[in-house]
């Protein structure tokens, strides 16, 4: 089942947020940029499609569905134009097309560790499935103690005036590991709380995140006992 999030953007949202922006009154063609994010909504559209399949035939056929829910997400255009400016990009559509491959995403959250592997597999191998990128932060945590899967794929999205590839940005992450990283944002973007106080509690979680990691392995471990 995916959660799907009200944000699906449009040209009077898009100029709402370009206001106050570094790129207010820089991007000429309000409507292209609509439109770019319509395509990569539909992109979303089908990644979302085919990981329902997924979640309906595992639900039927097997004796575990691997995943627990799923999340839609369309990055807000402040969030856009923010990273726009961090990778020292200019705000020209041609260059966000190229450059820019996670506007639209889909969050899987997964019962168990093994689960995200299994998810990952059964879309990549898809024949109209394109892996672009992968980053494991679950093998191989960020300092923080941050862990999800990354994966950028691209799925062909048929429009009026023809067919185009599509990057999808896909997180895969256990229900644990969805947990942290919700109390980890909130602990980077709660603005009001002392910096000392920051420290302190990111470095908790930091070390927390081992512990929870040796947890859901230990949990994986009985649930597959129990499988026999």
């Amino acid at each position: 089942m995916i959660l799907e999030r009200n944000n699906f953007v449009d040209i009077k949202q898009i100029t709402n947020d370009l206001k106050g922006s570094p790129f207010e009154g820089q991007v000429e063609n309000l409507k292209e940029l609509a439109q770019l994010y319509q395509l990569r909504h539909s992109g979303v559209n089908e990644i979302g499609t085919k990981l329902e399949n997924l979640d309906d035939e595992y639900s039927m056929n097997y004796d575990h569905n691997p995943i627990h829910h799923m999340e839609e997400r369309m990055k807000s255009v402040r969030s856009l134009a923010g990273k726009v400016v961090k990778k020292g990009l200019s705000m020209d559509l041609d260059t966000i097309r190229k450059n820019i491959q996670d506007i639209g995403g889909i969050r899987v959250i997964t019962n168990y560790i093994d689960d995200v592997y299994r998810v990952e597999s059964a879309l990549t191998q898809q024949s109209d499935v394109t892996l672009l990128k992968r980053k494991d932060y679950i093998k191989n945590p960020k300092p923080s103690g941050y862990r999800s899967l990354h994966l950028v794929v691209s799925v062909p999205v048929f429009q009026s005036n023809g067919v185009f590839d599509v990057p999808v940005e896909v997180q895969l992450r256990t229900i644990g590991m969805d947990m942290w990283a919700s109390l980890e944002h909130k602990l980077r973007y709660k603005t009001n709380v002392p910096k000392e106080k920051v420290d302190e509690h990111a470095g908790n979680l930091k070390e927390y995140a081992g512990e929870l990691y040796n947890i859901e392995t230990k949990m994986q471990a009985i649930f597959e006992d129990l499988q026999g």
